[in-house]
């Protein structure tokens, strides 16, 4: 589900996720959803993160299924920005 990249200088780190809100000027909220092993059992469970994302011209909608890529900072919260929306 997540499309990590590896740790070397240069790449980024990508995720794909569900656009939550959009009610920020030029800011979009994604929920990104993993599916790690717990540390003790090994059963696969659900973990969400919130992400802040720049959209600079308001493409994404809530609902959409996006892809965003890590940024330098860009606010307190922002170090996203989003790269391309994959369903409407």
């Amino acid at each position: 589900m997540s499309e990590k990249t590896d740790n070397k200088p240069g790449l980024r780190k990508s995720r794909v996720g569900n656009v939550i809100s959009t009610k920020m000027d030029k800011t979009i909220v994604v929920e990104y959803v993993a599916r790690v092993p717990h540390p003790r059992f090994k059963k696969i469970v659900k973990k969400t993160k919130k992400f802040y994302a720049h959209d600079e011209d308001g493409k994404a909608e809530v609902g959409d299924k996006v892809r965003i890529v890590e940024t330098k900072p860009i606010s307190k919260s922002k170090c996203w920005k989003l790269e391309e929306v994959l369903t409407h």
